[in-house]
């Protein structure tokens, strides 16, 4: 309970924070058709949210170098709130697409500073708790998010400006908080060959879950209207599909650390293309079938991140942690700047089960390539513990990787 309040400031602003900006993809998607942009620009939105998120990533530890972590909080929260309010002041989509980087940039920034400070206040004692509670709290606030898309309006000013609002209220915990700013962190070489050489199966890995993720949270809305879903049936697909994922983290982290976890991400590939395929056929089901496609697919897919992770990491030394999550995020946000953009296109072309079946044909080849690698090099002989890696900022690393140590030397 000590910790819990300890870092209440921070969790608050984490709870705001995700409100506001994992509102704003769904919303976005629903104006979007409410203003007859095409699919393939409704696309560029989740796109270019991506990008700025990975402009942040690198901006934000020299921000809080040159300014301190509270104002550089500041700057990147009115970021997000320009970006959000300036949506019905200029109906374009290419003007949103610059609004959207904004919003991908408060993400980025405002993370950055919210793990670089809790980097600074746990201890070794306490850091598997904390980051429990993080987890939780980030999970919790996003399957919020999802839901809250059924009581805006889409197109409206009003729903953007309650969006805004709630990042703005995110300044206040951790602004008017008093704990004792932290000495700012050192950014992370960028060395995307660090992943490369350390596991070529956690980088594809990673670009696959970065392909399933991406498109269905930022194109997931599109599909569910064309399907025939109202708009708080839209909000429950989504938000069930982080549901499944949540549930999925801990039997699979258990498979992880007992198993090869080749098999164990080839395993999830295979279950993948069937809930893909099973998803692109929910034209024919009802609404409950529909959420239980979205729940099986949120379990097959959102595991595979952390499970590449942890792969990647038994072949790290723990002076390169902090680098390769570095490495493991460049390839995920490579991987989600392209997907929305591929899924919104193939939607327009081909119909809404194209996407799906793209995410099918991704995880087809991450089975193939996975048993090619098996063959190519025989499994790691020390073994991290598995960790549910947040996609949240560079930082993460700094705390996840000493988890890993720990635990892997207690085996």
């Amino acid at each position: 309970m000590r910790l819990l309040i300890s870092f209440a400031a921070l969790f608050l602003s984490v709870v705001l924070l995700q409100l506001s900006t994992g509102g704003v993809g769904p919303l976005d998607a629903l104006s979007g058709l409410a203003l007859d942009f095409t699919t393939a620009q409704i696309g560029l939105l989740g796109s270019a949210h991506f990008v700025g998120f990975f402009i942040g990533c690198w901006f934000a530890p020299r921000l809080m170098g040159t300014i301190g972590h509270s104002r550089a909080f500041a700057a990147f929260t009115s970021a997000g709130a320009i970006g959000l309010l300036a949506h019905m002041l200029v109906i374009d989509p290419y003007a949103w697409a610059l609004m959207r980087v904004a919003s991908g940039l408060c993400v980025a920034g405002c993370y950055t500073v919210i793990e670089a400070w809790l980097q600074a206040k746990v201890t070794n004692e306490t850091r598997g708790r904390a980051m429990g509670i993080y987890r939780v709290v980030d999970m919790g606030a996003s399957l919020a998010a999802q839901l809250l898309i059924s009581i805006l309006a889409p197109a409206s000013y009003v729903s953007y400006n309650l969006l805004a609002l709630l990042c703005c209220a995110a300044l206040l915990p951790l602004t008017l908080s008093r704990l004792r700013e932290p000495e700012t962190p050192a950014a992370p070489r960028l060395r995307p060959m660090l992943l490369i050489a350390c596991s070529p199966l956690a980088a594809a890995g990673v670009l696959v879950a970065a392909l399933s993720s991406a498109s269905f949270r930022m194109v997931g809305p599109l599909y569910g209207q064309q399907v025939g879903l109202a708009v708080d049936q839209i909000a429950g697909f989504l938000a069930v599909f982080v549901l499944g994922g949540a549930v999925a983290q801990y039997p699979v982290g258990w498979l992880a650390d007992r198993y090869d976890r080749r098999w164990v991400l080839i395993g999830l590939s295979v279950a993948a293309i069937l809930s893909s395929v099973a998803t692109a056929m929910t034209e024919n089901l009802d609404t409950f079938g529909i959420l239980m496609t979205a729940f099986f697919f949120g379990m097959t897919t959102f595991p595979i991140y952390s499970v590449s992770a942890a792969h990647a990491h038994d072949f790290a030394e723990a002076h390169e942690r902090v680098e390769l999550s570095a490495a493991l995020m460049f390839f995920f946000a490579v991987g989600a700047i392209a997907a929305p953009l591929m899924a919104s296109t193939l939607i327009e072309v081909y119909g809404p089960p194209a996407m799906f079946v793209m995410i099918a044909a991704g995880h087809a080849l991450l089975v193939v390539f996975g048993l090619y690698r098996m063959r190519a090099r025989p499994t790691a002989e020390r073994r991290t513990a598995y960790v549910w890696s947040p996609r949240t900022s560079f930082l993460i690393g700094r705390l996840t990787g000493r988890s890993r140590d720990r635990d892997g030397n207690e085996r």
